[in-house]
């Protein structure tokens, strides 16, 4: 390891490898069970848009083809919801790769890149594989993003500052008006990346959305998945919506073919069927209502959450209870790489899956 290690650039050993937590068929060769529930990954459990599904039946007869790269149908459908250009709208291999790239384009050596903590590890990963510095800002007691202690950290040295509304693994959601502030009170160069890939879930008319300074023209990017309420996590479907500046500076580097035949179609028909996400809105509030008070009985301290999963506080060591967890086949995501040794992400799933989760909690507290 020590040769091939030194040829590699140095930035790559200040990175740590992103851990997207255990899949539940790891979990059944490891453990040898059969019924493993998961719900560390903040996915629909309702799962796909039926309209998506039926997209990708009818397109396999093509996969011998190459995609659009160009990503026509799908950009044209997203600038009409957004009210947008299709020259305003970049597609990516998932959101994650657009944070990448974003990284590539615009972070130098030695830039400084302002993020919350804890909060979504790709940006620091984005900025310390350019040799960027991350300069990390405490999150408020409630979990969300303190907008204002972050443009405070904002020096002459500054390129970027990434905001996670509603943050991740917190679920805290930043207001219009503390977004407003924020816009108003840092230079106009700082590039700001809104990572919204949350925001359908909510349902708060304060949510402070960045959108707007979009359209204005300002350097910012909005990010969204396709993984989350639409059910589609498995075909890697992200999309930014910024100036035509910045999208044509991001296509420069952008691989090819990044989006895949089913990926784009499937989206398509996702973005039309209204009574999927309807239904998975409705799922997802009356299980975190259920959750929120199910939670508290017990003892623990639950963050508010305006996504489709709940931070807990336990105040026991959550890797000893992720562990005890796993053995009844429930996967939940310690926050220790968050630097919270005592604290759970859970996603939100169904009424069954919420139930028996809790029965698990219950006998992992025991000690059982």
């Amino acid at each position: 390891m020590g040769l091939i290690n030194s040829l590699a650039r140095p930035d790559v050993g200040r990175i740590s490898p992103y851990g997207p937590g255990k899949s539940a068929d790891e979990v059944r060769r490891e453990l040898g069970i059969d019924r493993v529930l998961k719900l560390a990954s903040n996915e629909n459990p309702l799962g796909p848009s039926p309209k998506a599904m039926s997209a990708i039946s009818g397109k396999s007869v093509d996969v011998h083809t190459y995609p659009d790269a160009s990503g026509f149908e799908l950009k044209n459908k997203l600038a009409a919801r957004y009210g947008v250009r299709p020259q305003e709208v970049i597609l990516g291999n998932g959101s994650e790769e657009l944070l990448m790239l974003l990284g590539q384009v615009f972070i130098n050596r030695d830039d400084e890149v302002v993020m919350g903590q804890p909060t979504f590890p790709i940006y620091g990963t984005s900025t310390l594989l350019m040799g960027g510095i991350p300069v990390e800002v405490p999150a408020t007691a409630q979990g969300s993003l303190d907008l204002a202690a972050m443009a405070e950290r904002i020096t002459r040295r500054t390129k970027m500052v990434f905001v996670c509304n509603p943050n991740n693994p917190t679920g805290g959601m930043v207001a219009k008006d503390v977004v407003r502030r924020f816009m108003d009170s840092i230079p106009r160069d700082i590039i700001v990346v809104a990572d919204e890939a949350y925001a359908e879930y909510v349902d708060d008319p304060d949510y402070g959305d960045f959108l707007p300074y979009v359209k204005q023209g300002r350097n910012v990017i909005v990010l969204h998945t396709f993984s989350k309420v639409y059910g589609l996590a498995g075909l890697r479907v992200g999309y930014g919506l910024a100036t035509q500046g910045i999208c044509s500076l991001i296509e420069r580097v952008k691989p090819c073919f990044n989006q895949n035949v089913f990926a784009q179609v499937a989206a398509v028909a996702a973005l039309d069927d209204h009574e999927h996400v309807d239904r998975s809105l409705n799922a997802n509030q009356t299980g975190k209502r259920y959750l929120t008070q199910e939670l508290a009985r017990i003892g623990f301290r639950v963050y508010p959450s305006w996504g489709n999963f709940i931070m807990v506080d336990t105040g026991l060591d959550c890797q000893t209870l992720f562990e005890r967890l796993l053995k009844r086949g429930v996967i939940v995501r310690p926050a220790t790489a968050w630097g919270l040794p005592t604290s759970l992400r859970i996603t939100i799933g169904t009424p069954e899956e919420n139930r028996i989760l809790l029965d698990a909690m219950n006998l992992a507290i025991a000690g059982e």
